[in-house]
């Protein structure tokens, strides 16, 4: 089935009226939500029904507090004030054991597996079956391979966690709520991550979902998948309850419009522009990933002063190893990489950055901050020891809060008043404006930039696809890789189509399409 098929077969809220006509009641609701972390209201009276066999999509800015009020109906937080009432009876969620005790489970952004483990075993960790005083293991996979046939989530029960795509690992987490017997799933930012094929297969996931009369609540920034997928969608603004509306009879850009609280120009502007030098040269690479296999097979690609090229492909391809080695997390095994005409290729990250290039991580966790340390320590992590910053050796407070407080309001970076916050308490949309802002006012020659809107609402891609265009229009050299096509071909000069460790086919920005990429991202030809 087509999306647009799909969206046509969703259309309306079929389950949310009973037999007889009357209204059926909510599996849940949510009244007057109130919750406050001190000074700061995160949610201010907000209301929320869910009916059965339907999917209601959560749309809000970053920081708008979705995350929080979904970690509120799964027991992770007390709510303020207000009410929770499952299946029509009041309860006090004060626990996850408790939500999952009512059937409600939730599939968390940044998964919560075990690596070295198996699917079986991460799916049944802390709901083991037991045969005497053993865990019944050999029951468990049987348990484990008729969810996947009945709700269409095939998985291989044996393989390590660590050895399989992040779309499996979804799989996994979806799997174990409902091994747990959840018949309300809450999956926040499900998309964020994968690749569009296995969004496709995510949206076939939720329809058999609901179709076999399981309720979904999704938080969302994407604003296709909540019309090819939800019946209504609930909009947050600043915290505040906006209004609950039928997806059908709402345009994206309305959505869009709704959570912002404005128009937003999802198109991005660019001029046209000769580019200049030469500025990152990448010349027969070869690498090979963590299990020895070799993953970069000749790869050769430059970046010119003033241009955006765009690497499109499927995750997978090379994308995350050629990143680390230009960025000197790793070293190829062959090749040359030149970066404004001197070789970087075994230099080590701080010597590479102060070079010329800084780099919007792929894993903005992992990779691009320090979660204990407050927001004004990550905005300064490789300047520490530069003035103003520091002055003999001495961290100047006053000078990061300061420099911290002008990167807020220029990236409207959520909370307010957020510079001794820790970067974790962030959410994950405002831990990406943090790296942004960081590595735009980094001022080097390459910008690299990994998925740079992974998880953002379309106010903060609007602001990011700005300066990720300003960078270029001011002479910079930037390397976009982006599993999002739509902004591969919106802000690309030039785009190359990686599959299989090299580079298949280059276009011209203005010159390709989703039907020609695609075909070559798949290691296909025209």
């Amino acid at each position: 089935m087509g999306r647009d098929e799909e969206t046509k077969a969703w259309e309306g809220t079929p389950n949310a009226t009973a037999e007889d006509g009357k209204a059926q009641e909510p599996v849940i609701e949510m009244r007057d939500i109130v919750k406050r972390f001190g000074d700061f209201v995160a949610n201010d009276h907000v209301q929320l029904k869910l009916h059965k066999g339907e999917v209601l999509a959560i749309l809000g800015e970053n920081g708008a507090g979705k995350s929080t009020l979904m970690n509120i109906l799964y027991g992770m937080l007390r709510p303020s004030s207000g009410e929770i009432l499952v299946r029509g009876q009041k309860v006090e969620m004060d626990s996850p054991e408790k939500a999952i005790s009512l059937g409600i489970g939730m599939v968390h952004q940044h998964f919560m597996l075990i690596p070295p483990f198996t699917v079986a075993e991460n799916i049944i960790l802390g709901a083991e079956p037991m045969q005497g005083l053993t865990v019944d293991l050999n029951g468990a996979k049987k348990r484990i391979r008729e969810l996947s046939e009945q709700y269409h989530l095939m998985v291989d029960v044996d393989a390590k966690v660590e050895d399989i795509s992040v779309g499996m690992q979804q799989r996994v987490e979806i799997l174990k709520v409902l091994y747990r017997g959840a018949d309300i799933l809450i999956l926040d930012e499900p998309t964020a991550s994968l690749t569009p094929q296995e969004i496709d297969e995510l949206m076939e996931i939720i329809s058999h979902l609901t179709k076999a009369g399981k309720s979904i609540l999704i938080i969302t920034h994407k604003l296709k998948e909540i019309k090819c997928i939800a019946h209504k969608c609930m909009i947050i603004l600043q915290g505040k309850y906006i209004d609950t509306v039928d997806v059908c009879s709402c345009s994206e850009d309305d959505l869009a419009a709704m959570m912002v609280g404005r128009k937003v120009n999802r198109v991005v502007e660019k001029k046209t522009q000769e580019p200049g030098e030469v500025v990152l040269s990448v010349k027969n690479l070869h690498a090979k990933d963590y299990r020895g296999v070799e993953i970069l097979k000749g790869l050769n690609l430059e970046v010119r002063a003033g241009e955006i090229l765009g690497l499109a492909g499927i995750d997978g391809n090379g994308q995350s190893e050629l990143v680390e080695i230009l960025t000197g997390l790793a070293h190829a095994t062959e090749g040359e990489i030149q970066l404004l005409g001197k070789d970087i290729s075994c230099k080590s990250p701080r010597e590479i950055f102060d070079a010329g290039l800084s780099s919007i991580p792929e894993d903005r966790q992992k990779h691009g901050l320090v979660l204990d340390f407050s927001v004004a320590e990550n905005l300064i992590l490789q300047n520490y020891g530069d003035a103003p910053y520091s002055k003999g050796g001495i961290l100047q407070k006053k000078a990061i809060e300061e420099h911290a407080s002008r990167m807020i309001e220029k990236f409207d970076i959520r909370p307010k008043g957020c510079e001794s916050r820790a970067a974790g308490q962030l959410s994950g949309g405002n831990q990406q404006k943090v790296i942004i802002a960081r590595e735009v006012e980094n001022d080097k020659s390459l910008l690299i930039a990994f998925n740079p809107t992974r998880g953002l609402d379309v106010g903060a891609i609007e602001f990011v696809h700005k300066y990720l265009v300003e960078q270029r229009n001011k002479g910079r050299g930037i390397l976009l890789i982006s599993f999002e096509l739509e902004e591969v071909m919106g802000l690309s000069d030039r785009i190359g189509v990686i599959f299989s460790g090299n580079i298949q086919k280059s276009f011209a920005g203005n010159e390709a399409d989703e039907y020609t990429l695609g075909l070559y991202m798949a290691g296909g030809k025209e």
